[in-house]
């Protein structure tokens, strides 16, 4: 049976004191691993694979800050607690400010050394219970938790991967609808095939079923060639519709009959084609509701809510948090010349105990932010509660934003030129050329606007 207690390397020249810590640990439920000098615990680290290094301050040789600087350089993120009978005010904070966990004075009373342990190891993102998991993990690498909620959901996901039942993710805005899809398909049969996001809401409806099902050469004024559309892209594959709820009532009908079928008829061709695609969607909305205000086809409804699926809301999830915080930092460290180990420790429980209305996105980007502005390699709990402060809702990555505004930037023109190509270059202030580049990089179709 595999060892699930959480590991602990003890360091401590004392070999007493070693003993009594020992005891202690492993009747609070730890696996213990001992070491009498900070070379010994440094030959353990590969082999033992620590969740928690509690270490001596004072030792012969390597002291205990001299330990965690290595440690760290070959761990990084490891949490860390010192111990000392020779503890100071100015020890403590130099040692919390390089990201030591905690700094605990001899004698230690033994209640407070199993309550700062636990503490560790929650800040730190360490599983409480660790459950053992699939060798073949990699489907799931981007979805970042440990919570039960979380593990039911991708248990039953993991199930429903192997067959091509149409599957629809609930979940409100920044959860990770997409991740959840994508995690889907790579457990799949499919996963060697293409996975193919649209977003049915940033799409105008004049274009959304060009976009979706293609359109044939020369069936308007600028399609020179065929474009296949996004279900012949995910032939074999997985088609993610997400923000289905969005999707206007003339086009439901549409992919009604292309789910019914199972074949797509490009705009301007009365040929149809065969398809074979899995159906992934995902909504924020109250689908009972809109079709109780006829604003959702019910019939459409129950052919893609085969199986539905729930992601909680990050404030549903807190245990999350920390394991959320250490992977974006990793992230955005290997996207920046900084090296960041880490939050510190009062910053994380500020991050726990913070309100998410904008969900994982929302934690991201407070992330990001204080990445970006940190000067020390230990981000600051001030600097945190500021990225807090500026971050109060969900917000969208700027190149997103830039899309979704070329996009209704362009379709309002047309609207207002009634398809004039050349008066909406005027008016935008754009050569002809450049402004028929802008319109085939979003699938616009001019036609569809003349009256």
């Amino acid at each position: 049976m595999e060892n699930t207690q959480q590991r602990i390397l003890l360091v401590d020249d004392d070999g007493d004191l070693l003993r009594l810590y020992t005891i202690r640990l492993q009747s609070a439920g730890f696996q213990v691993e001992t070491a009498e000098s900070a070379e010994e615990a440094l030959a353990h680290m590969p082999v033992f694979n620590p969740d928690l290094l509690i270490s001596d301050l004072r030792m012969e040789g390597m002291d205990g800050m001299a330990l965690f600087d290595a440690v760290q350089k070959i761990s990084t993120g490891l949490p860390v607690i010192i111990i000392t009978a020779h503890g100071s005010i100015p020890e403590a904070v130099d040692a919390t400010h390089q990201g030591v966990i905690a700094f605990l004075p001899k004698p230690i009373d033994p209640k407070k050394l199993i309550s700062e342990v636990k503490s560790a190891l929650q800040v730190s993102g360490v599983p409480a219970e660790l459950t053992s998991r699939d060798d073949d993990s990699d489907w799931r690498r981007e979805i970042i938790a440990k919570s039960s909620v979380m593990e039911n959901l991708l248990r039953k996901a993991k199930i429903l991967a192997d067959s091509n039942a149409s599957v629809l993710i609930l979940g409100a805005s920044g959860t990770g609808k997409e991740l959840l899809a994508r995690a889907i398909h790579r457990a799949s049969p499919r996963k060697k095939k293409s996975f193919v996001p649209v977003n049915c809401a940033a799409i105008p409806e004049a274009l959304l079923e060009s976009e979706l099902f293609g359109h044939a050469k020369g069936s308007f004024t600028g399609a020179s060639k065929d474009y296949g559309g996004l279900f012949q892209s995910a032939q074999g594959g997985t088609l993610f519709l997400d923000e289905i709820g969005d999707m206007p009532l003339g086009l439901q009908v549409k992919l009604l009959r292309v789910l019914q079928e199972r074949q797509v008829r490009p705009v301007g061709s009365v040929k149809p084609v065969d398809i074979d695609v899995r159906i992934i969607s995902a909504t924020h909305r109250n689908l009972h509701e809109a079709i109780a205000e006829n604003k959702f086809r019910e019939d459409l409804y129950y052919r893609l809510n085969v199986v539905s699926l729930e992601i909680p809301e990050l404030n549903d999830r807190r245990e999350d948090i920390p394991l959320l915080v250490n992977h974006f930092v990793a992230t955005q460290t290997k996207l920046n010349p900084k090296q960041i180990k880490g939050v510190a420790p009062h910053g994380m429980k500020i991050l726990m105990e913070a309100s998410w209305p904008g969900n994982v996105r929302q934690l991201y980007n407070v992330i990001e932010q204080a990445v970006a502005l940190s000067t020390t390699s230990i981000i600051s709990e001030n600097l945190l509660q500021s990225a807090l402060e500026d971050n109060p809702s969900e917000i969208i990555p700027f190149a997103a934003a830039k899309r979704n505004f070329e996009q209704t930037y362009l379709v309002k023109l047309l609207k207002t030129t009634q398809g004039n190509v050349s008066r909406a270059a005027q008016l935008a202030q754009r050569n002809r050329t450049d402004f028929y580049k802008l319109l085939k990089r979003h699938h616009i179709i001019p036609k569809l606007f003349k009256s």
